[in-house]
């Protein structure tokens, strides 16, 4: 493919997710999205997230900025169906407004959240430091790797992984998913889109939270030299949760920090930081996964 031809395929992919996230709105408080189909099965977790929050955001005032949000995968989602989202308008306080948004697909509730906006104010400031990392511009993208080992990938992952992809990532010390080794479990990647995005703050915490799922669930099978390759390997997000502590574009580069300090009963809890470039702390999440494995 010649680089113009590359460029025209990622603008269109990217644009693809700006309306998948942008949602069509039925009344004041009710949303429809369309779904995407990455190869999983079910509907990619990040893509209801992004789609939740986007929901929430359309019902609040646009001086006020998301700075936490919960969310419970119920059930497993179609990805050939749309999803109607309901924004329940819990609050609209003074300083802070909240949401309670559930995605709703045959009938049934298949996710549900709560986000809190702020009116943002002065206050005390501090921050973590990044944590060492290589520059994301020596080091390859996934999908550059999963093209490399395409004969490998089992269908119907190996279409979706191998295509173009709205957001570029870019491991550190990656693990070979056919021959994982034991590794301590904690990993980073760097990501960003594939192309310019708007100023709107919004828009980047839509994709913020749709791309905060990819491989936080499993950064806890690290220690067991085990990956959601395998067919006897279930791996699903249970719940997840996001604070968002300063302003970031999703364009620029990012450090995505992932450590997992337990996994018991079939469960592997994940937290991660979000980094710019420059070492700025900008997000925080934490999530539940399930990691079971049928021998």
């Amino acid at each position: 493919m010649t680089p113009s031809a590359q460029a025209t395929a990622s603008d269109t992919v990217l644009r693809e997710l700006l309306d998948l996230l942008k949602l069509e709105k039925i009344e004041e408080t009710i949303f429809r999205g369309r779904s995407q189909d990455l190869g999983f099965g079910n509907i990619f977790g990040g893509q209801v997230l992004g789609q939740s929050l986007s929901a929430a955001s359309q019902t609040v005032d646009p001086t006020r900025s998301v700075h936490s949000l919960h969310g419970y995968f119920l059930w497993p989602g179609d990805p050939t169906l749309p999803i109607v989202y309901s924004v329940d308008c819990i609050r609209d306080g003074k300083s802070f407004t909240t949401r309670r948004v559930v995605a709703i697909q045959n009938g049934r509730p298949i996710f549900s959240m709560a986000a809190s906006f702020h009116l943002r104010e002065p206050g005390f400031e501090h921050r973590a430091d990044m944590p060492p990392a290589p520059d994301p511009e020596g080091l390859m993208s996934e999908l550059e790797m999963a093209r490399m080992i395409k004969d490998k990938i089992p269908e119907p992952l190996r279409t979706k992984l191998t295509c173009d992809r709205p957001i570029e990532i870019r491991r550190v010390n990656p693990v070979n998913p056919f021959k994982p080794d034991k590794r301590p479990p904690h990993h980073q990647t760097w990501f960003r889109s594939v192309g310019p995005l708007p100023d709107d703050p919004a828009v980047h915490t839509y994709l913020l939270a749709y791309a905060s799922d990819f491989n936080l669930a499993t950064t806890s099978l690290l220690p067991h030299a085990h990956t959601f390759f395998e067919p006897k390997m279930q791996v699903a997000s249970m719940d997840h949760a996001i604070w968002f502590h300063r302003d970031f574009r999703v364009d620029d580069w990012l450090l995505y920090a992932m450590e997992s300090p337990s996994a018991s009963h079939g469960l592997g809890m994940n937290r991660g930081m979000v980094f710019t470039k420059d070492g700025l702390l900008v997000a925080t999440m934490a999530q539940e996964s399930l990691i079971r494995y049928r021998p």
